[in-house]
């Protein structure tokens, strides 16, 4: 089913997400002090083209002060207008009764959207996954 769903989800607006994330990734990369951002978007990138069947975790660790602080700046440079994309593209999915889990695959990627710093990307079914819960 996860695989149904991620096709459909590719088809249908995940394509363009994914590649809205790949190119903040590739304007966070042009500076070396925006690298780590570059690097989160292209996770939540790849994230983006695939979600079904993979959950985003907080990593937890010491560096949670220079995440938030990396997560503020990331809301005010890209952050905002992905999530507004998400907001745009899941309106049309929850109109036909198919694209509902879409729309709210659509939603649940809007925290990831403006705070990726600091999150892990698993699969659903991970071990590790029932330690976060």
């Amino acid at each position: 089913m996860n695989t149904l769903l991620n096709v459909i989800w590719l088809l249908f607006g995940g394509i363009w997400l994914a590649l809205g994330y790949f190119a903040a990734g590739i304007l966070c990369c042009l500076l070396i002090i925006t690298i780590p951002f570059g690097i989160a978007s292209f996770r939540i990138g790849a994230y983006a083209l695939w979600p079904f069947g993979r959950s985003v975790v907080d990593r937890g660790g010491r560096t949670y002060a220079f995440s938030t602080l990396g997560n503020v700046i990331w809301v005010v440079v890209a952050g905002i207008w992905i999530a507004i994309g998400h907001v745009v593209t899941a309106i049309p999915m929850f109109i036909s009764i198919i694209g509902i889990p879409l729309g709210i695959a659509n939603l649940k990627l809007i925290p990831v959207s403006l705070m990726p710093l600091g999150k892990e990307i698993v699969p659903s079914s991970s071990a590790r996954m029932a330690y976060y819960r």
